[in-house]
């Protein structure tokens, strides 16, 4: 990019807040959403009874301030996905009302696109994995150690490797709880375009389970989000007569020190944002536990556990 780097930065940011989901950064509205949501989900003080992340894998796979973290790449300018559908959940959006402008089958797409952005990402983590051992032990120069991890789409070290494609996975799934309705409420009134139903979940949604064939449940859908042009921060300048991401986005709002109000339109409608925040730590464990169970069958029981031991500790040559 040719811009100098404070600009560049600033670029960055304000694309960030303007067109993304949970918050990836700690200002300009944003509370670093994605990285608390995967911290709780996945640090080693809060979870039991599952592999946790270590202080600096956890740094890693989270970001924490002034850095994207693998989870957080997706709303990188830089990397080149904000635009994509399936890297944040977007334009799943049908309503059953007459002359509605797109189908339930377009919105089904766009839905089963998600999802399957998701698998395709845990998948390729899983390949990326069999590149931390050689002959059966950790190799050293593949873990990331005082040189943090880029995530910015090149291959480099397989632990980097492996942890940016599940950062994708992680950011799909999590986005789809803050744009879809899936966990949410609609205000008092009549449903409208403005207005639209929820579903009213505080659970991991099925659809997104990658165990079984994810029937999309009745009246599911995510915000549509096109935008007309390089100054429709917003999206909703590709969507007439739509239910734009502006109504149905649940991007901002508190989580630390204590879960409490979302801070956009449908966030603020009853707990609304909690149970968008809630679903979506429960499947970041859900997704972390998939993606284990495949490194196990891939690689069997021995290597496996290996693998899952190198991501997750900061030493593993050490400990594992």
């Amino acid at each position: 990019m040719a811009l100098r780097p404070f600009v560049s930065a600033f670029a960055v940011m304000l694309a960030a807040q303007s067109a993304s989901a949970f918050g990836t950064i700690h200002g300009l509205g944003q509370n670093a959403e994605h990285e608390r949501i995967t911290r709780h989900a996945l640090g080693c003080v809060e979870p039991s009874g599952m592999a946790c992340f270590q202080p600096f894998s956890l740094d890693q796979l989270a970001g924490k301030k002034g850095t994207f973290g693998a989870v957080g790449a997706p709303d990188n300018l830089t990397r080149g996905l904000m635009s994509t559908d399936a890297a944040h959940c977007d334009n799943g959006d049908f309503l059953d009302v007459p002359g509605y402008p797109h189908s339930r089958d377009e919105a089904a797409v766009k839905l089963y696109g998600c999802r399957a952005w998701i698998a395709r990402n845990i998948e390729s983590a899983a390949e990326d994995a069999g590149a931390l051992l050689t002959n059966g032990r950790i190799d050293g120069s593949q873990i990331p150690t005082a040189i943090a991890c880029a995530f910015n789409g090149k291959k480099g070290r397989a632990k980097c490797n492996v942890l940016e494609d599940f950062g994708l996975a992680l950011h799909a799934s999590q986005d789809f709880y803050s744009h879809s309705n899936w966990a949410d409420e609609p205000a008092a009134g009549p449903v409208a375009v403005s207005n639209p139903p929820g579903l009213g979940q505080a659970i991991a949604a099925p659809f997104l389970n990658l165990r079984t064939d994810g029937a999309i449940p009745e009246g599911l859908m995510t915000g549509c989000y096109v935008q007309k042009n390089a100054t429709d921060f917003d999206g909703t300048g590709g969507c007439p007569g739509r239910v734009t991401h502006f109504f149905l986005n649940k991007d901002t709002g508190t989580i630390d020190p204590v879960l409490g109000a979302g801070t956009t339109p449908r966030g603020k409608i009853d707990h609304n944002f909690a149970r968008a925040v809630t679903a979506a730590i429960a499947d970041t464990q859900d997704k972390w536990a998939f993606l284990r169970d495949r490194l196990l069958a891939r690689y069997g029981t021995t290597d496996g556990n290996l693998m899952i031991c190198a991501l997750t500790h900061d030493d593993p040559e050490r400990d594992c």
